[in-house]
């Protein structure tokens, strides 16, 4: 067991009994992860304690899951719900469409819940319909869009970033723009093409490093390494931390998304082992401190 109290800083639940999740309500449809058929199940808080149940974790940060679109703020009445039952999540991440005219007023209602933190909407853009989250690329760029955006500095929401690594320059911009907005970069930058493009990853993550209000997640490798071992995430996870830096890395599980290359004792495992050398102040930022000041918990 690792001798270290963890803050899982991005995992997801759902119940398909009580809740529309169209990728898993409206059965398998192509992603960016492979065949996710084995997801096609209620993964509900005592599931996700149980697979963390042998890792010291203290805290944990829920982000959205394709919820209902009709309906976002239900997905954060929901998980208010479970927290205030259960002690987790301890934060909120939930979805708001930041091009939509109502956007004020659904953040506004977000906020109503003690635990939302911030907004995530997946901004990955490929030409492959497989691997797109949305219908046209570089949205960020719209002035409808950078409206909504401006809305979270101000009442003190971060945003949680999904891109692929080859959308860096778009999102430089965009954190240079909004210097005081804090961003947090999800699975590392998403390098699912593979190792032949790991140089091309590793420079697009030292030109996001380079905006002080950009942190990053180092979760969801298995994403684009099926078949992970801690030597083939090893050069991810030191050269994601050689360019933000130990202050603005954090651990996660990506559970139970990473449930399809591994479990949650093995991911945790991992870190563990690529940090050995790192010291006891280090490894605890990575594994607690970084992720409860980032997400305010």
């Amino acid at each position: 067991m690792i001798d270290l109290r963890i803050i899982d800083a991005h995992h997801h639940l759902w119940d398909l009994d009580l809740h529309y999740y169209p990728w898993l309500s409206d059965g398998v449809q192509p992603a960016a992860f492979g065949d996710y058929t084995p997801l096609l199940r209620n993964y509900r808080i005592d599931d996700y304690l149980n697979d963390a149940k042998r890792v010291n974790v203290v805290k944990s940060v829920h982000l959205d899951v394709k919820y209902d679109p009709t309906d976002p703020v239900g997905e954060t009445r929901w998980l208010q719900g479970v927290a205030d039952r259960h002690g987790f999540p301890h934060g909120i991440v939930g979805y708001a469409d930041l091009s939509a005219p109502d956007v004020v007023d659904l953040l506004d209602e977000h906020l109503e819940y003690a635990n939302f933190r911030g907004i995530r909407q997946s901004m990955n853009w490929h030409p492959d319909p497989a691997k797109t989250y949305l219908d046209r690329p570089e949205v960020s760029r719209t002035a409808a869009w950078r409206r909504g955006f401006a809305q979270l500095a101000p009442r003190g929401l971060s945003f949680d970033l999904q891109l692929y690594y080859w959308q860096a320059e778009e999102f430089l911009e965009l954190a240079r723009l909004f210097p005081d907005t804090q961003i947090i970069l999800n699975h590392a930058g998403m390098q699912v093409d593979g190792p032949e493009h790991f140089e091309r990853w590793r420079r697009a993550m030292h030109r996001l490093a380079e905006a002080p209000n950009m942190a990053c997640k180092i979760s969801g490798l298995g994403m684009g390494d099926h078949r992970w071992t801690v030597e083939s995430i090893r050069p991810y996870v030191e050269a994601t931390i050689e360019a933000f830096g130990i202050d603005r890395c954090m651990f996660a599980s990506n559970f139970p998304v990473d449930s399809l290359f591994s479990t949650y004792d093995a991911i945790f495992n991992a870190f563990d082992t690529i940090t050995r050398g790192f010291d006891e102040a280090g490894r605890q930022a990575l594994f607690h401190d970084n992720a409860e000041r980032f997400y305010r918990l």
